[in-house]
């Protein structure tokens, strides 16, 4: 496989890149903070860190799964909304989801299930979003 940074659409990597932050941002901290905080055991009335790790880091992470979905669907060759969904749907629920799970079934997580699937549900909702971008900015 041959990777060729070049070919990437980086004005809609730019703009899944901020729209999957906004949806994580909205998702984790207005729409299902308590029940997030619940999935985590702590209480839902816990005020929220200052601390950057916790807004670079996701950040970060997403923008390398972006890059890494950009250029997989370059190498396959994926240029309509139907393969993007199916690839969406195949890479959120094989990776993302199943490894959201899998981090959460530890002894140290109090909810693990709630919290596997509040957390794989932003995680496939966004790919099907960086996907769709992607195409649409093609």
């Amino acid at each position: 496989m041959s990777i060729t940074l070049s070919n990437l659409p980086w004005l809609g990597i730019a703009l899944a890149f901020v729209l999957t932050s906004l949806l994580g941002a909205a998702w984790f901290t207005a729409l299902f903070r308590k029940p997030y905080l619940r999935t985590l055991g702590r209480p839902v009335d816990e005020p929220q860190s200052k601390d950057p790790i916790y807004f670079v880091g996701p950040m970060v992470c997403n923008f390398l799964v972006i890059l890494t979905t950009a250029i997989l669907m370059d190498a396959l060759g994926i240029t309509t909304y139907g393969a993007a969904l199916t690839f969406a749907l195949v890479v959120g629920f094989g990776y993302l989801v199943t490894n959201t799970m899998n981090i959460a079934i530890n002894p140290n997580m109090p909810r693990p299930i709630p919290y596997g699937i509040l957390s794989g549900v932003y995680h496939l909702i966004a790919m099907m979003l960086v996907c769709l971008v992607l195409v649409a900015m093609r």
